[in-house]
């Protein structure tokens, strides 16, 4: 992991102390709440529905175990609502007809506090830190090197790669030393702290694309050109939201020492004109789409003007990829044991093998490593009464735990919302399953029906159409047999309670997206999006079904479409295809048949 320097770690205490500062005078009345807005959006607080939420930085998804016990104290001791607090919240749910009520008093259902929640852009979300306390949770996470700066706002925001970077069997070179020097060059940039609307980058430096570039507005893809020589292919002007768009390669492939240079050119040609009189049109990917060539012109003339004239000031040096580079050494290892340790060690080990649950957790959460001896193992957060991606106190303690045990003391967040510890031994696995297991993070679920994308929803975010949980939950309940899941085989299901897509519906291969209507939660569903990898394909944007359905018709509609993928499928090589494959073959219309016709089956038997 990158080890912070004594400029990192002051300049992050100093952002907590101004933000003390303007917590208490907002909090005195000398600073109003229109004032304040902007500042605490710079810090990463929201007021969403009923309350704050903070949402934390973790860039490109590392992060250790000593900043996962602070999350689980902030988690146990500042995520949970004052009195006051969650009476107003009570009173919005019972005014908006969300909840029953008995003897005249409103029955809270979704209020759930005490958890992090991990986004599709591995930052961490808290929703019910009441805001009088935000400021020693800066200073909490201050102390570990964290904060939530460039979390908001039309900046660039956290910039995220693959899980597996830097470990990964097929990658190509490590980007995440490119990440951690944008990160350093993109933090309250000047010239790129008022942009038109939020900028997103990832980067892949993998053959398989685990990053989902094309849906980013910058995705970068490390390679090597004919000559042996590392660069980058660049794409812009990706994004979902209203209009899905995949990113356009605009550079086939730059020097990897001017990619600073040439995301500045990016980036100011669409500072200069990106649209600013209309919100829904101010992203990138909207410039790009209605100029074509004409801007990818602009930024190379920028990026010639840059050169010439400027001198190319960003360029990286070997000497300064060398210094951030030497933070992502594999760590030392040590592999004695006892003789005491040995023997425990062989029974837990004979345990373990005569589990068929194991050898099910080995091919779904075991994953390989670029150290023939070591594997990345991921600990699932998708389990049922527990919303996709949140982490109670005792779940992010076990957490750090396993972490210090099995992995150097470092945990990746991942795209899908769950934890990898990249750094196991191949020894290790039997005890990590079973420590795993104890604390319920062993579900050998990943990549399956139930390790399913959802954002927080209208349960929480004030932007929400509709409510993602209680969608999630209900297709979770109907999907525990792990035969059945196994049966169905992987897929990506993914839901977003808006169409702003935080639960990045679009690349589902079958996406949910809440809808209003008529003051109403319905919900549209989407087939055949991708998010690029291996598995799905060339990343695309998922075709509508049909018209919106109620919440009570989303589960008999997902049965449907999954009902027609086991009719329709094919065996390839000895083994059924999957369903994005199966999709791609037979196209969208008896899927599309299937799930209008649950629609009004369930109408009918109503």
């Amino acid at each position: 992991m990158y080890q912070y320097t004594d400029f990192d770690k002051q300049f992050v205490r100093n952002r907590a102390a101004q933000y003390r500062d303007q917590l208490e005078r907002n909090l005195a009345g000398t600073l109003s709440d229109d004032e304040f807005r902007p500042l605490r959006l710079q810090n990463g607080w929201y007021i969403q529905r009923y309350a704050p939420m903070l949402r934390i930085a973790v860039p490109y998804g590392e992060i250790s175990s000593a900043q996962l016990r602070v999350l689980a104290k902030i988690a146990r001791e500042y995520d949970q609502p004052d009195t006051e607090l969650l009476r107003e919240a009570q009173e919005k749910q019972w005014a908006l007809g969300e909840v029953p009520v008995r003897g005249g008093t409103p029955v809270v259902t979704n209020l759930k506090f005490g958890y992090g929640h991990f986004t599709t852009r591995t930052n961490v979300q808290f929703n019910w830190i009441p805001l009088v306390k935000s400021a020693e949770v800066m200073e909490l996470l201050a102390g570990v090197n964290m904060h939530g700066i460039q979390t908001s706002g039309n900046c660039i925001r956290n910039i995220t790669s693959d899980e597996l970077a830097g470990i990964a069997p097929d990658e190509i070179a490590d980007p995440r030393p490119f990440c951690e020097i944008m990160r350093q060059w993109s933090t309250l940039h000047p010239e790129f702290a008022f942009l038109p609307r939020k900028f997103k980058i990832a980067v892949n430096g993998a053959r398989e694309d685990r990053a989902a570039i094309g849906w980013y507005d910058i995705g970068l893809q490390l390679l090597r050109n004919d000559a042996g020589e590392l660069g980058f292919r660049v794409q812009v002007g990706g994004g979902m939201g209203r209009t899905p768009i995949i990113g356009t390669v605009v550079r086939e492939f730059l020097p990897w020492d001017q990619l600073l240079n040439y995301i500045e050119a990016v980036i100011r040609v669409y500072n200069r004109y990106g649209r600013r009189d209309n919100a829904w049109k101010a992203r990138i990917k909207i410039l790009v789409k209605a100029e074509g060539q004409r801007y990818i012109d602009q930024v190379e003339a920028e990026f010639k003007s840059i050169a010439l004239i400027d001198g190319a000031p960003h360029t990286i040096t070997q000497a300064e990829f060398d210094r951030v580079a030497a933070s992502f050494v594999p760590p030392l290892l040590k592999r004695e044991r006892s003789g005491a340790d040995a023997r425990l060690h062989e029974i837990v080990r004979a345990d373990a093998e005569a589990d068929p649950a194991y050898d099910r957790w080995l091919v779904r959460n075991v994953a390989g490593h670029r150290n023939p001896e070591l594997r990345a193992v991921t600990l699932s957060f998708k389990r049922l009464g527990q919303a996709p991606g949140d982490a109670n106190a005792e779940q992010l303690e076990t957490a750090a735990a396993l972490a210090d045990r099995f992995s150097a003391g470092e945990a990746r967040v991942t795209h899908e919302q769950n934890l990898v510890l990249p750094w196991v031994h191949q020894d290790d696995l039997p005890e990590l399953w079973a420590a795993a297991r104890k604390a319920g993070l062993a579900k050998p679920n990943i990549g399956l029906l139930t390790d399913m994308i959802a954002c927080p929803g209208g349960d929480f975010c004030s932007l929400a159409n509709a409510r993602s949980l209680p969608i999630a939950e209900a297709i979770t309940q109907r999907y525990q047999d792990l035969d059945e899941l196994y049966d169905i085989g992987e897929i990506d299901l993914n839901i977003s309670g808006c169409i702003n897509s935080c639960g990045h519906h679009h690349a589902g291969h079958i996406g949910i997206l809440g809808v209003d209507k008529d003051g109403k939660e319905w919900y549209q569903v989407t087939l055949g999006g991708s998010n690029g990898s291996n598995l799905s394909g060339t990343a695309t944007p998922g075709k509508v079904v049909g018209p919106s359905f109620s919440a009570a018709e989303v589960p008999e509609v997902i049965e449907a479409v999954l009902d027609t993928y086991r009719q329709q499928r094919e065996a390839v090589d000895g083994k059924a295809e999957t369903f994005i494959a199966t999709l791609k073959r037979v196209g969208i219309e008896p899927f599309k048949a299937a799930a209008n016709a649950a629609r009004f089956a369930e109408k009918e038997v109503a």
